[in-house]
């Protein structure tokens, strides 16, 4: 088994990115379909299609969950995905053709690399076309590119963010995973302690983001260059409804991992994604989905490699 995402059988994930301007994007692709529900906490989201993810509304099933970097712009990437998609008579039946439902969150990445360059139609149908239901980066790949962690002082003392999986297989068959890219205002915790965020004048100690906010000093203003974007996937048999449930309760998988989290600065979105093979109880995936996603976060930014001034978990390691 993977230990990441591509343990739901079914799903294939590709990833696109530009190194120079640091931003890409992450589709997760299900051709059969799954059903899907959404959760999202943050004040500043950037979203696709989530009032189709409504229960009272028709469509019953997605075809792929683009993450993207680019802010409001990185939307244009999930229209790549949905050209991909019909080329190969993938989506919802309409007669005259097939119509892909593509959902999608993007996160802020604007202030790392090039504003200018940002994930579109072009990188959107290239993350497809590396879809694989094998190989998962994890790191500074697709939407985690050009994210970062703890901004309070401004992106001079942020850490780096990216992209992360994690999964539990019961011995009963069922399987819960998550994929996340972490681009988080508040700062990454294990164990009760800081591992990234916010770094002090020298760059070579964390701070406390919420002690910086109780002692009102955040002399570098309120970054907007956040926002974490999720994806929760099991193989169990979940309605819309249940969906969105597990995507709630997956939200304290962010909670143990990052604080201050949900703030007005983030566009905090999760989707879950279900398959439809085991019966499960939905208390239970939604207390997976919350390890889950934790661990995903953990693995982004443990996976995280330094770009440019811009310093990373595992170099801090080496100091």
């Amino acid at each position: 088994m993977y230990k990441n995402i591509l343990d739901i059988k079914g799903l294939k994930v590709g990833q696109a990115q530009d190194y120079e301007a640091l931003t890409g994007c992450t589709v997760v692709i299900c051709e059969e379909g799954a059903t899907c529900g959404v959760d999202v906490r943050g004040s500043a989201p950037g979203t696709r299609e989530t009032d189709l993810l409504d229960p009272i509304n028709m469509i019953q099933k997605v075809h792929a969950v683009v993450l993207s970097g680019g802010s409001a712009f990185g939307l244009e990437s999930t229209c790549g995905v949905s050209r991909y998609l019909e080329e190969r008579k993938i989506g919802f039946d309409v007669g005259v053709t097939k119509v892909p439902i593509v959902v999608g969150a993007v996160l802020f990445d604007l202030g790392v690399g090039n504003p200018k360059v940002r994930p579109d139609i072009k990188m959107g149908y290239d993350a497809c076309k590396s879809a694989s239901d094998k190989i998962l980066n994890q790191g500074n790949y697709g939407a985690g590119c050009g994210a970062t962690v703890g901004k309070i002082r401004g992106m001079d003392y942020a850490m780096k963010g990216g992209v992360g999986s994690y999964s539990i297989k019961l011995d009963n068959g069922l399987v819960v995973s998550a994929l996340v890219a972490v681009n988080a205002l508040g700062d990454i915790y294990e164990d009760g302690k800081v591992i990234a965020g916010v770094l002090d004048d020298t760059k070579t100690k964390n701070l406390s983001t919420y002690e910086i906010l109780k002692q009102g000093t955040c002399d570098g203003g309120f970054s907007i260059d956040n926002t974490t974007i999720g994806i929760v996937a099991t193989n169990a048999k979940l309605t819309k409804s249940e969906c969105k449930k597990v995507s709630q309760m997956a939200h304290n998988g962010y909670a143990k991992a990052i604080f201050p989290v949900h703030t007005p600065h983030d566009g905090d979105t999760i989707f879950t994604l279900a398959t439809g093979e085991i019966e499960s109880d939905v208390t239970l995936l939604g207390s997976l989905a919350t390890e889950v996603m934790q661990k995903s976060i953990l693995n982004a930014i443990k996976n995280a490699e330094s770009i440019g001034k811009i310093v990373s978990y595992k170099n801090m390691l080496n100091k």
